[in-house]
């Protein structure tokens, strides 16, 4: 597979963690975002959920307003199986309460925006 092409049969990487979680001073999903860039993962979404509950069935979810400090937070990562494999001893190590998770995915159209003018 080149490098800047990824089609066809690929990995989704999931992983759930929340909001308020830290790391070496940072939130823990910026920590895992730069760790996946470090690997050279394709790319990396962090969206924040406005509902849902874990393992231990806490309940998260936004309060007046909107705000929270608690909110659900997942990851999604695309990438070719090996790169992930690669990427799971680190996330192993930074992540001691969440989810991670991994599926098949088929890539059927990516750009890189490269060579636009």
């Amino acid at each position: 597979m080149e490098p800047d092409r990824l089609d066809g049969k690929a990995k989704l990487l999931m992983i759930y963690i929340d909001e308020n979680d830290w790391r070496q001073g940072e939130a823990l999903y910026e920590a895992i975002v730069k760790k996946l860039r470090m690997l050279d993962l394709a790319g990396a979404t962090v969206y924040r959920g406005i509902l849902g509950y874990g393992a231990k069935n806490r309940l998260h979810k936004s309060g007046f307003l909107g705000l929270s400090e608690d909110l659900p937070v997942t990851i999604s990562v695309i990438d070719t199986e090996e790169k992930i494999r690669r990427a799971l001893p680190a996330l192993r190590e930074m992540v001691s309460e969440g989810l991670v998770a991994m599926t098949d995915v088929e890539v059927l159209h990516r750009t890189t925006g490269k060579g636009k003018k």
